[in-house]
């Protein structure tokens, strides 16, 4: 393209803009897949950033492996502002709305049955733990609580000082996550974090790293081969361009992490996500009633992820380590 020079990151193939280039904004364009290194890469739906600028994303599948990414998305260094929204929960922990005080709620529960399923798959009741991506640090400090030794890592400046005000964490921010010690925790956590990430395979690499050898993983995302995700096609609220980078099935991430040396042990479905992001989706599509229709079509999300869990909106996906080290 006339005036436009390509700078290629080593590990995914990311085409970028220079930023000289007047009125034109970095992009993160991939050329090949980050799960399999196909180049064949094909556009599948268009997207629309609902929460902060209107603009339109694509989204493109490899015609390798059916990984699901978005194309274009905005360079790392011009994301901030799609997250500087007020409306923008992980980050401001707005209450305002029906929604969003569902969205607590819901939180509140998830919390002890997440600490559960922590202490069950890790088989300890204290540890040390790692979570990345924090946001204002409820789950940590539920964490530190039960008695957990806690470390949380978190890039939003904001959010860092809502748990420093309100529990008291000193949470780091997220360039100093190669400083961590490694093997050091029996326990890592990412809570729809994984998707946001731009250096994924880099960071699939540091978790293994960061580790303890007989420690798990584990992992929430967004499940693009959920009911949900087929019923609302693009509008569906979970993609979230161009804030969700990566669109996870069960299929894919079991591959991601095998492709990086962990072996998937378990995966639990997460079946209120379906009726939070049926109630987005539902006022992304302008519909009346938003919050009652997102409540009604919630009921046969969590009927179908009842009786095959890996149709449930989210996913909780839990990884050790494979014998024998990384492959």
């Amino acid at each position: 393209m006339s005036g436009i020079f390509a700078t290629f990151a080593p590990n995914l193939g990311v085409v970028c803009p220079p930023p000289s280039d007047v009125g034109c904004m970095k992009r993160f364009t991939l050329t090949r897949c980050p799960l399999c290194g196909s180049e064949q890469l094909e556009p599948t739906l268009t997207c629309v950033d609902s929460y902060a600028s209107g603009e339109m994303f694509k989204l493109y599948r490899c015609a390798h492996c059916g990984f699901l990414m978005t194309q274009d998305a905005p360079a790392e260094e011009e994301i901030g502002r799609y997250y500087a929204v007020a409306d923008y929960i992980s980050h401001t922990d707005t209450r305002q709305g029906a929604m969003n005080r569902v969205y607590h709620w819901a939180r509140r529960y998830m919390l002890r049955r997440k600490a559960l399923l922590v202490e069950r798959e890790a088989h300890l009741t204290t540890g040390r733990l790692l979570d990345i991506g924090t946001g204002t640090g409820y789950f940590p400090a539920e964490m530190q609580r039960r008695g957990w030794q806690v470390e949380a890592v978190e890039k939003s400046a904001e959010a860092r000082q809502f748990a420093k005000t309100h529990f008291n964490l000193e949470v780091k921010p997220d360039h100093t996550l190669h400083t961590l010690p490694q093997g050091a925790y029996q326990v890592i956590t990412l809570w729809h974090v994984m998707e946001h990430l731009y250096n994924l395979e880099e960071t699939w690499q540091q978790l293994y790293q960061l580790l303890d050898e007989k420690g798990v993983l584990i992992v929430a995302v967004p499940n693009c081969s959920s009911w949900d995700a087929r019923k609302y096609g693009a509008y569906w609220a979970a993609y979230d361009v161009p804030r969700h980078l990566w669109h996870f099935t069960p299929n894919t991430i079991q591959q991601m992490g095998s492709k990086q040396g962990f072996r998937l042990v378990e995966r639990y479905p997460m079946p209120l996500d379906a009726f939070y992001v049926s109630m987005l989706s539902e006022k992304h599509m302008h519909h009346r009633g938003a919050f009652l229709r997102g409540l009604l079509m919630g009921l046969p999300a969590l009927w179908a992820s009842a009786i095959k869990k890996e149709r449930s909106s989210s996913m909780i996906y839990v990884f050790r380590k494979k014998r024998g080290g990384q492959l």
